[in-house]
């Protein structure tokens, strides 16, 4: 395995920049936005479409380094019934998986998207409970009409750019867990399968390990996203695992995005290290910052430290004592 970062947390350094910090800070892979919720800070992506020798000048800069581009990502919603989002959403994909064609970049990481309710919505909507009978309805008419017909397209397309796409499982959008995300990859095709961000699981009771053994054994595990979730039990008693308070509310909500370690321990972060193993994940880990409580300079290098501790990087012995 390497150790990488989603460099949107440097967005304020220039390209060049961004790729020293994180060289010095101890990673060898860099995961980089195009667009969408993410930006695309680091990554001019009509720019580099459009010239080779835009896209060899920025491999180089990379390269030189001795980094990798483990992904591109460009997380949207290109089923949102606001119409000008999806289309932004959609058209930042396709270009985002032609340009990681031309550039071997084998992963882009985007999110499954969520529709309204109907045609005529003017917002998303996320159902969480079969009852009442509407909302199984509802959730049953964006799988079949929206989600299943979108991804059987555009799965597709990046199977034949030679792309994986990994959908982040995130509350919020109809692939959120193991389970939606092995649905519709059976529907559509084995591009599809997971950036697994464990600290979307924890907050939704699931066992970040028996994800990883799940999706592993189906193959369904393209990238890998380092991040900590605490969970406050107390706040978990007030407002549940669904909790609307705002983020910046960390004394009132149930639950928080921290550094890697800093929500469960590095014995924990140890386990899931090698369970990616043992069910065939040996690619990047890429560190991801968005803890309320602690600068990103200070998040990430605890990450990096702590992640350095555990990450399994050579290939395993022979069994010589067998």
């Amino acid at each position: 395995m390497k150790l990488g970062v989603f460099t949107v947390l440097f967005s304020q350094k220039s390209f060049t920049e961004m790729l020293d910090y994180v060289k010095e800070a101890g990673v060898s892979a860099v995961e980089i936005g195009t667009g969408n919720y993410p930006g695309n800070a680091h990554c001019p992506l009509d720019d580099l479409l459009a010239s080779e020798d835009k896209r060899n000048e920025y491999l180089h800069e990379v390269e030189k380094r001795g980094l990798t581009i483990s992904a591109f990502s460009c997380h949207g919603n290109p089923l949102s019934p606001d119409e000008a989002f999806a289309k932004e959403s959609h058209d930042t994909f396709v270009k985002t998986v032609e340009l990681a064609g031309l550039m071997n970049v084998p992963v882009v990481n985007c999110f499954s998207g969520v529709p309204g309710d109907s045609e005529s919505a003017k917002y998303p909507n996320w159902p969480v409970s079969p009852w009442p009978n509407e909302y199984s309805d509802v959730l049953k008419w964006q799988w079949e009409e929206k989600l299943i017909p979108y991804w059987r397209t555009w799965g597709q397309f990046a199977k034949e750019h030679g792309v994986k796409i990994g959908l982040e499982l995130h509350g919020g959008f109809l692939v959120h867990t193991p389970y939606t995300l092995l649905k519709l990859r059976e529907e559509t095709c084995d591009a599809i399968g997971a950036n697994l961000d464990p600290s979307h699981l924890w907050w939704q009771g699931i066992d970040p390990v028996a994800a990883i053994k799940i999706l592993g054994k189906a193959g369904a595990i393209h990238h890998f996203h380092a991040k900590d979730t605490y969970l406050d039990q107390e706040n978990i008693n007030m407002h549940g695992l669904t909790d609307m308070q705002p983020y910046g509310a960390v004394q009132n909500r149930a639950w928080s995005f921290r550094s890697v370690g800093c929500g469960h321990s590095v014995q924990d972060w140890s386990d899931m290290m090698s369970a990616l193993r043992t069910y065939g994940y040996d690619y990047v880990v890429s560190i991801e910052h968005e803890d309320p409580i602690m600068s990103i300079e200070e998040g990430f290098s605890r990450a990096v430290k702590n992640l350095q501790s555990i990450l399994i990087s050579e290939q395993p012995a022979e069994m010589w004592w067998v």
